[in-house]
């Protein structure tokens, strides 16, 4: 399922549903449907940025390279190559949604999705 985030500061923000549960739950909003406030925005931004920095700080897991790699790989006689899966790290994902907020922070418009 698909979120969009909107907001009169930025043009739409769409993200799959898991993807942005994970930040609204940082901010301790519903996934289905919300609003960031303009006096929420500071402190929404604060938080972002800090697990933006947390995530960066912590490399992806030994178990998760090995089942990316087990996924790419599957069997040593398989005659279909496949490509290495790559990975969107949690500050990728959550970059634009970071950027809308701070648009809309100046701009002193709110953020919704669900609505």
């Amino acid at each position: 399922m698909l979120i969009t985030f909107k907001s009169k500061a930025a043009t739409e923000i769409i993200m799959y549903k898991e993807h942005a549960q994970h930040i609204l739950e940082l901010l301790n909003k519903d996934v289905d449907r919300g609003i960031i406030t303009h006096p929420e925005m500071a402190n929404a931004v604060i938080k972002i940025e800090a697990a933006i920095a947390d995530s960066r700080a912590h490399p992806v897991t030994q178990t998760a390279q090995f089942d990316i790699a087990s996924h790419a790989h599957q069997q040593d006689d398989n005659p279909h190559e496949h490509e290495k899966m790559g990975s969107v790290s949690f500050s990728s994902r959550a970059y634009p949604l970071l950027e809308m907020l701070r648009s809309a922070q100046a701009a002193g418009s709110d953020v919704v999705w669900g609505v």
